[in-house]
């Protein structure tokens, strides 16, 4: 008798002699695959992708770990390609005086089925990992065939605004170390040196004067003056202009502040804190004045008749609603830091009598100096006043015992800083 049979485990038998690999995560990183599929290259090298094949049409949609054996794997009988198709064993029993066949049919669907179920959820988990795999293979593959179009948009339009491009971002790292500086000669105090602030004063200034005289055709002036410019303009156009107004504003009062430090320069005490009011005063002022500044542009940009007189009508009317009630906010800050200009007495504390400094050793625990113009706090501890000021322009409790002292009312630009967020709409 002679029987043939097949091997259904796809672990037995000789395996495929392995190919050469340059790499330790089973795919070749050649220059070329690198540039023609970037992300998922760098997904596969990383190890969260399986290495797809130098095809992509040709990848199969079942994950590595549930696919069905390939031909190397099948299960094969002698020279019967019928049942290793359907998964078929045939049993041949050869007699003396004939042949008799008898097939016994054993589907490889129900084994495998069952080599699932023993598996239990830890396949479900595997199943639902490769799956999440493929998602995140194919958002790649999609994000692969729409960046190399997208760059080369983004290269265009920058070669087609290259001067606005460098202007803004000039302009802009200006503005940032402009701020830095004027936030350390602020911190200085008395041994800020007039020649310096000077300097630095018209460096400002130049700077400012400068950007509006090279663009002095593009309708920069009428949105100072709240003056909306005489065409419609295109819409980069106006980001543009709203742009580079905001940041000159703050440019011309980063130089309003070095005037104000010149002047208090030799300030203590009393007049330390009012140089932070002032400070305060100037920058409320200015945050007012940049929520005005993109309006009357925005205001020619949606009252374009092109699109209809209602359409136009409508988007104006509702762009005027949403700017009025944000500069509500606005008004009410400036008008409160006016009101703390106006106010002489210390909001948190008063002058300490001659008796309490003495109780209290005469030393400030913040300058460990002699006091100069002295301050009680509400929870009875004393200091400079120059130095709570300070203190004060940037915290709301007490430095020793951190009890509230400062009423939670506006924020302080006592520190010469400016906003540096921008005012777009």
């Amino acid at each position: 008798m002679e029987t043939s049979s097949v091997d259904t485990n796809p672990n037995s038998n000789s395996s495929s002699p392995p190919t050469s690999n340059s790499s330790t995560f089973g795919f070749n990183l050649t220059p070329l695959r690198v540039l023609r599929y970037p992300l998922s290259t760098f997904l596969e090298y990383s190890g969260l992708l399986r290495v797809r094949p130098d095809n992509p049409e040709a990848d199969l949609l079942i994950p590595d770990n549930n696919r069905i054996p390939d031909n190397s794997e099948s299960i094969s009988s002698s020279g019967d390609s019928n049942a290793s198709s359907t998964g078929e064993v045939s049993i041949r029993i050869i007699e003396n005086d004939g042949v008799r066949s008898e097939g016994v049919g054993v589907d490889v669907d129900v084994m495998e089925e069952r080599g699932s179920s023993s598996t239990g959820s830890g396949g479900n988990r595997d199943s639902s990992s490769s799956y999440q795999r493929y998602d995140i293979q194919q958002a790649a593959r999609l994000i692969e065939q729409i960046l190399p179009f997208s760059l080369l948009l983004v290269v265009v339009f920058i070669r087609q605004h290259l001067q606005g491009f460098f202007v803004t971002i000039w302009i802009t790292a200006f503005m940032f170390k402009s701020n830095d500086i004027l936030r350390k000669q602020t911190a200085l105090k008395g041994e800020r040196k007039i020649t310096v602030l000077l300097g630095y004063f018209l460096v400002y200034m130049l700077h400012v004067i400068g950007i509006y005289w090279w663009y002095h055709k593009d309708d920069l002036f009428y949105p100072l003056l709240m003056v909306p410019p005489k065409v419609i303009p295109p819409f980069w156009h106006a980001i543009f202009v709203i742009l580079v107004n905001d940041t000159m504003v703050r440019q011309a009062a980063m130089a309003l502040k070095l005037a104000l430090l010149m002047y208090y320069k030799n300030g203590r005490g009393h007049n330390f804190r009012r140089q932070g009011q002032m400070l305060t005063l100037v920058e409320y002022t200015l945050l007012l004045y940049r929520a005005l500044l993109p309006a009357p542009v925005w205001y020619r940009f949606f009252l374009n008749k092109e699109y209809g007189s209602l359409f136009s009508s409508l988007t104006t009317g509702l762009y005027l609603t949403f700017k009025l009630t944000s500069i509500v906010e606005k008004v009410q800050s400036f008008l409160t830091a006016l009101k703390a200009l106006s106010i002489k007495e210390i909001h948190y504390g008063s002058h300490a009598t001659p008796d309490q400094v003495t109780a209290a050793g005469d030393l400030c625990a913040i300058c460990q100096e002699k006091m100069n113009a002295p301050i009680l706090l509400r929870c009875k501890h004393i200091f400079c006043e120059d130095c709570v000021s300070e203190w004060f322009d940037r915290e709301r409790t007490c430095p020793l015992c951190r009890a509230l002292v400062r009423p939670a009312d506006l924020k302080s630009f006592g520190d010469g800083s400016t906003s540096l967020f921008f005012q777009l709409f």
